[in-house]
Protein backbone atom coordinates (compact mmCIF):
# COMPACT_ATOMS: atom_id res chain seq x y z
CA UNK A 1 0.00 0.00 0.00
CA UNK A 2 1.54 3.35 -1.11
CA UNK A 3 1.87 6.48 1.33
CA UNK A 4 -1.11 8.43 1.41
CA UNK A 5 1.16 12.09 1.79
CA UNK A 6 -0.54 14.78 0.06
CA UNK A 7 1.49 16.87 -2.83
CA UNK A 8 2.19 18.98 0.54
CA UNK A 9 1.92 17.16 3.87
CA UNK A 10 2.97 20.45 5.72
CA UNK A 11 -0.38 22.34 4.50
CA UNK A 12 -2.51 22.18 7.96
CA UNK A 13 0.85 24.22 9.20
CA UNK A 14 0.42 27.77 9.86
CA UNK A 15 2.48 30.53 8.02
CA UNK A 16 4.52 31.49 10.67
CA UNK A 17 5.52 30.72 14.21
CA UNK A 18 7.78 27.63 15.82
CA UNK A 19 7.71 24.31 14.60
CA UNK A 20 8.40 21.42 16.49
CA UNK A 21 10.33 18.74 14.69
CA UNK A 22 9.36 14.82 16.16
CA UNK A 23 11.15 11.74 15.60
CA UNK A 24 9.33 8.76 17.05
CA UNK A 25 11.21 5.79 18.16
CA UNK A 26 10.27 3.11 20.06
CA UNK A 27 12.51 4.04 23.20
CA UNK A 28 12.59 7.63 22.35
CA UNK A 29 11.50 10.60 20.65
CA UNK A 30 13.78 12.80 19.48
CA UNK A 31 12.71 16.63 19.80
CA UNK A 32 14.18 20.05 17.82
CA UNK A 33 12.52 23.26 17.41
CA UNK A 34 12.64 25.45 14.85
CA UNK A 35 13.87 29.79 15.22
CA UNK A 36 10.37 31.62 14.79
CA UNK A 37 11.50 32.51 11.19
CA UNK A 38 11.42 28.97 10.02
CA UNK A 39 15.35 29.24 8.80
CA UNK A 40 17.25 26.59 10.89
CA UNK A 41 16.32 23.39 13.53
CA UNK A 42 18.29 23.05 16.63
CA UNK A 43 18.04 19.93 18.50
CA UNK A 44 16.66 19.52 22.27
CA UNK A 45 16.69 16.52 23.36
CA UNK A 46 15.77 12.96 23.93
CA UNK A 47 12.64 12.26 25.90
CA UNK A 48 13.02 8.48 27.18
CA UNK A 49 9.52 7.26 26.12
CA UNK A 50 7.44 5.62 29.33
CA UNK A 51 3.38 5.94 28.96
CA UNK A 52 1.74 7.75 26.10
CA UNK A 53 0.16 10.15 29.17
CA UNK A 54 3.93 11.14 30.41
CA UNK A 55 5.49 11.41 27.03
CA UNK A 56 2.62 13.64 26.51
CA UNK A 57 2.91 15.62 29.10
CA UNK A 58 6.14 16.27 28.42
CA UNK A 59 5.63 17.11 24.74
CA UNK A 60 2.88 19.66 26.20
CA UNK A 61 5.59 21.34 28.17
CA UNK A 62 7.96 21.77 25.52
CA UNK A 63 5.18 23.00 23.08
CA UNK A 64 4.78 25.61 25.52
CA UNK A 65 7.98 26.75 26.79
CA UNK A 66 8.81 27.23 23.14
CA UNK A 67 5.75 28.70 21.78
CA UNK A 68 5.04 26.06 19.37
CA UNK A 69 2.32 26.68 16.67
CA UNK A 70 2.65 22.69 15.04
CA UNK A 71 4.15 19.92 14.86
CA UNK A 72 6.46 17.93 12.02
CA UNK A 73 6.22 14.58 12.74
CA UNK A 74 8.83 11.85 11.15
CA UNK A 75 6.61 9.11 9.09
CA UNK A 76 8.93 6.23 8.91
CA UNK A 77 7.80 5.18 5.32
CA UNK A 78 9.47 2.10 3.74
CA UNK A 79 11.92 2.36 1.25
CA UNK A 80 9.57 1.96 -1.47
CA UNK A 81 7.20 4.82 -0.08
CA UNK A 82 4.66 2.17 1.50
CA UNK A 83 3.70 2.05 4.68
CA UNK A 84 4.53 -0.65 7.73
CA UNK A 85 3.76 -1.29 10.97
CA UNK A 86 6.16 1.53 12.25
CA UNK A 87 3.80 3.88 10.10
CA UNK A 88 0.63 2.79 11.54
CA UNK A 89 2.11 3.34 15.19
CA UNK A 90 3.02 6.92 14.01
CA UNK A 91 -0.04 7.36 12.91
CA UNK A 92 -1.72 6.28 16.08
CA UNK A 93 0.50 8.41 18.57
CA UNK A 94 -0.47 11.58 15.99
CA UNK A 95 -4.34 10.59 16.54
CA UNK A 96 -3.73 10.50 20.50
CA UNK A 97 -1.85 13.56 20.98
CA UNK A 98 -3.77 15.97 18.41
CA UNK A 99 -6.68 15.09 20.79
CA UNK A 100 -4.48 16.34 23.69
CA UNK A 101 -3.29 19.53 22.01
CA UNK A 102 -4.29 22.21 20.19
CA UNK A 103 -1.50 22.85 17.16
CA UNK A 104 -1.20 21.22 13.97
CA UNK A 105 0.31 18.19 13.21
CA UNK A 106 1.83 17.23 9.97
CA UNK A 107 3.55 14.38 8.38
CA UNK A 108 6.94 14.06 6.86
CA UNK A 109 9.13 11.50 4.82
CA UNK A 110 11.93 10.81 7.46
CA UNK A 111 13.56 8.19 5.17
CA UNK A 112 17.26 7.57 5.80
CA UNK A 113 16.83 10.64 8.65
CA UNK A 114 19.17 8.44 11.16
CA UNK A 115 21.56 6.85 8.57
CA UNK A 116 21.98 10.40 7.37
CA UNK A 117 22.52 11.58 10.70
CA UNK A 118 24.71 8.85 12.35
CA UNK A 119 27.12 9.04 9.20
CA UNK A 120 27.62 12.36 10.01
CA UNK A 121 28.29 11.31 13.30
CA UNK A 122 30.51 8.72 12.54
CA UNK A 123 32.57 11.33 9.62
CA UNK A 124 33.21 13.50 12.83
CA UNK A 125 34.70 10.42 14.61
CA UNK A 126 32.37 10.74 17.57
CA UNK A 127 32.48 7.86 19.71
CA UNK A 128 29.47 5.14 19.74
CA UNK A 129 28.33 6.09 23.02
CA UNK A 130 27.83 9.52 22.74
CA UNK A 131 26.19 9.31 19.32
CA UNK A 132 23.76 7.28 20.96
CA UNK A 133 22.88 10.04 22.89
CA UNK A 134 22.07 12.51 20.16
CA UNK A 135 21.00 10.11 17.18
CA UNK A 136 17.17 11.02 18.00
CA UNK A 137 17.04 14.75 18.56
CA UNK A 138 19.66 15.30 15.76
CA UNK A 139 17.30 12.68 13.27
CA UNK A 140 14.66 15.39 14.49
CA UNK A 141 16.29 18.65 13.56
CA UNK A 142 17.21 16.62 10.44
CA UNK A 143 13.59 15.95 9.66
CA UNK A 144 12.34 19.22 10.84
CA UNK A 145 15.06 21.06 8.63
CA UNK A 146 13.87 19.39 5.42
CA UNK A 147 9.88 20.27 6.31
CA UNK A 148 11.68 24.29 7.36
CA UNK A 149 13.42 23.86 3.42
CA UNK A 150 10.55 22.86 1.51
CA UNK A 151 8.08 25.53 3.15
CA UNK A 152 10.88 28.06 1.96
CA UNK A 153 11.13 27.04 -0.92
CA UNK A 154 7.97 25.23 -2.02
Amino acid sequence: MRSDLPDNPLAALPPSGKLLGLDLGTKTIGVAVSDAMRYSATPVETIRRQKFTLDAERLDELIAQNSAVGIVLGLPLNMDGSEGPRVQSTRAFARNLSARISIPIAFWDERLSTSAVTRMLIEADTRRDKRAEVVDKLAASYILQGALDRLRHG
